[in-house]
């Protein structure tokens, strides 16, 4: 009998596999050659490397960098609106002096320290509580502004100024004794260059004998005691003990609030 045979298959390619491109999706299309060696794949630039994202973020650091560093500035640079103005005498400082910088009302140097202040004609009647924050200030312009009273005790610490400009009607602190040209214009008076006191005077019995003349300011200065001393006068020896200054204000506030508490308590049982 005749053997079953296999049911013929179905017809398949005998030619070469698949190439490249029917591989990666598809065979080449009509006109297109098909090569064997796979194409390079060129790939959009991407990520945070990239320009396009560096540029937002380089803007956004210089953003919060700015805004750091005006929240830092002393309150004595912004207590008066606007800007140094580009020609007075602060502006032309800072400009003229390296590594210095302007913000708002103030000349810095590059760790913030105050070298020069503008408050001109901002309506001040006295400088106000934060102007002790300036107290590093080589210059400093009060012109233009109905200051009232005496300024003698409002540079107690200014120690490195050499140049005050105030209103025409104001004098010098310290007076001709405290700098060495007074020079007075239309408009405004100029106070330069701060004397040292205690080389100008001729009082040698001035300070004690543990002591030492140290300048505190245009007409101002102060006698400080010499390493180991203190007291009145400079004339105690050795260091202050603060152990025994606390025991005996210990012991002295306990006592009279003993004593308070038992005379209290004797109006209680009498009443």
């Amino acid at each position: 009998a005749p053997r079953a045979g296999k049911p013929p298959s179905s017809p398949t390619a005998t030619g070469p596999g698949p190439g490249p491109d029917a591989l990666r999706g598809g065979a080449a299309g009509p006109g297109r050659a098909s090569s064997g060696a796979p194409r390079e794949r060129k790939m959009a630039p991407h990520g945070p490397g990239s320009l396009t994202t560096l540029v937002p973020w380089a803007a956004a650091l210089l953003l919060a960098l700015g805004v750091e560093r005006a929240l830092a500035l002393p309150e004595i640079c912004t207590q008066c609106p606007g800007s140094v103005q580009n020609l007075s005498k602060v502006a032309l400082y800072c400009k003229t002096t390296r590594e210095l910088m302007l913000h708002a009302r103030c000349c810095l140097n590059q760790k913030g320290t105050i070298l020069g202040l503008d408050l001109q004609n901002c309506s001040l009647e006295d400088p106000g509580p934060n102007f002790h924050q300036a107290l590093t200030t080589v210059i400093i312009d009060l012109q233009a502004n109905p200051l009232k009273g005496d300024l003698a005790n409002t540079f107690h610490g200014f120690t490195h100024l050499q140049t005050l400009i105030l209103p025409q009607d104001v004098n010098c602190p310290g007076g001709i004794n405290a700098w060495n040209t007074i020079t007075s214009y239309i408009d405004n008076q100029i106070c330069q260059g701060q004397k040292n006191l205690c080389n100008n005077t001729g009082d040698p019995e001035m300070c004690p004998e543990n002591g030492s003349c140290v300048p505190d300011g245009p007409g101002l200065l102060q006698c400080v005691c010499a390493d180991g001393f203190h007291g009145y006068k400079c004339m105690r020896q050795g260091s202050f003990s603060l152990l025994m200054f606390f025991g005996i204000l210990g012991s002295t506030t306990l006592s009279i609030s003993i004593l308070l508490w038992g005379t209290q308590r004797r109006k209680a049982k009498t009443s």
